[in-house]
């Protein structure tokens, strides 16, 4: 590999880069009016206009109206607001909340606050690819759930969740569904109305804008208890002076994510580098996640009795993330494949490499390369 290894991007459910197409319309902004959105005069007028104008941009891609789209910091705040603002809108201190186990920490770490303050809080199973029971949804139901929340796709594995499926029963009880689409969005569909969500998180840098912007559909008709309280902005539903520069960049951003949901260029990399893997590795490497409901760029593999993060600090070119970490000669396994119930000898093992719109074969190929002269037969 010589002194200086090619560096390769395979991080991509971590996050991605800002998309040319959103930077040049960021730098723009900078030319452009900077009165307050607010104000109805010249110089705030532009930028109400090009708030609004990403509104509906973000609401295409999700298949809802403009005014169900509230802007926020990322999804992160978006999850925040929608399970603290449902429990404090309940009003009851012994409201009921159903998630799962494999929820990134920006719902279980809310859910174990609003435990703190009373709350109740089912964490549900999921089976071995990482996929939740709609059965088991239903029956962890009670007179005082006020809400579900179950992520669209987990950002580990990739296994897409029965989102439709399970809002078929919970809808019809008037409990609330939320439902996380921070590593969903800009991947596959991500329809409100065919998802049956009444609550939905957006998370700009997961879909090539910047990070720092993000989303949350609430549903019409839905009533909501601002995360942060101030003046009237976003009407009413998040105090703070619109940003104007990172909500345009989202918006520019879900426009292109709409035109790359179906397609299939990625789904075909991904599946030719697992290919490769089983052909070079054979069953010393095992897929982790649900082999079709998944999302298309993502493939979570376990190298086993190998450590994944030893093989990855050998491919310092390579930009991927571990399912494991090491910490004093000991293998700490990830809250999400512990959930699993992946074994020890596999999940130690485990790697994520996530592709991208700029993954090329070549890349796969140098990766390969990689992995053949680290892991070895």
């Amino acid at each position: 590999m010589g002194d200086t290894p090619s560096r390769i991007y395979l991080d991509y459910n971590a996050s991605t880069p800002i998309a040319p197409e959103v930077r040049a319309a960021m730098a723009r902004k900078f030319e452009e009016p900077y009165g307050n959105p607010s104000s109805s005069h010249w110089a705030g007028r532009p930028a109400k206009e090009a708030i609004e104008n990403a509104r509906a941009q973000v609401a295409r891609l999700l298949g809802s109206k403009p005014s169900e789209v509230v802007f926020t910091s990322g999804g992160s705040e978006a999850n925040n607001h929608a399970l603290k603002g449902v429990f404090y809108t309940a009003n009851r201190r012994d409201a009921h909340i159903v998630t799962t186990q494999i929820e990134h920490p920006a719902v279980i770490n809310p859910c174990r606050f609003l435990e703190k303050l009373g709350a109740h809080v089912t964490y549900l199973p999921v089976d071995g690819f990482g996929r939740v029971d709609p059965d088991d949804v239903r029956r962890a139901l009670r007179p005082e759930t006020v809400l579900v929340s179950v992520m669209h796709a987990n950002n580990e594995v990739g296994t897409i969740q029965p989102i439709a499926e399970i809002a078929q029963f919970v809808r019809s009880t008037g409990i609330l569904l939320h439902t996380d689409a921070a590593q969903s969005g800009g991947k596959i569909a991500c329809n409100v109305a065919e998802l049956g969500a009444d609550l939905l998180s957006v998370a700009g840098h997961k879909l090539y804008a910047p990070k720092g912007v993000g989303a949350l559909y609430i549903r019409e008709g839905v009533s909501l208890e601002p995360l942060i309280h101030g003046a009237g902005h976003e009407n009413g539903r998040r105090a703070g002076t619109e940003n104007v520069l990172l909500n345009t960049a989202l918006g520019i951003a879900c426009d292109l994510a709409a035109q790359w949901v179906g397609m299939e260029s990625v789904r075909i990399l991904r599946d030719y580098f697992w290919d490769r893997l089983r052909s070079r590795f054979g069953d010393r490497v095992v897929l982790i996640g649900h082999p079709t409901e998944r999302l298309p760029n993502t493939l979570n593999v376990g190298f086993v009795e190998k450590v994944g993060a030893e093989i990855l600090s050998l491919m310092p070119g390579v930009a991927a993330s571990t399912g494991s970490a090491c910490h004093s000669g000991s293998v700490d396994i990830s809250p999400v494949l512990r959930a699993m119930d992946i074994s020890e000898k596999i999940a130690m093992g485990a790697i994520r490499f996530s592709l991208g719109r700029g993954t090329t074969r070549e890349e796969i190929e140098t990766v390969m390369e990689d992995l053949s002269r680290v892991v070895g037969i």
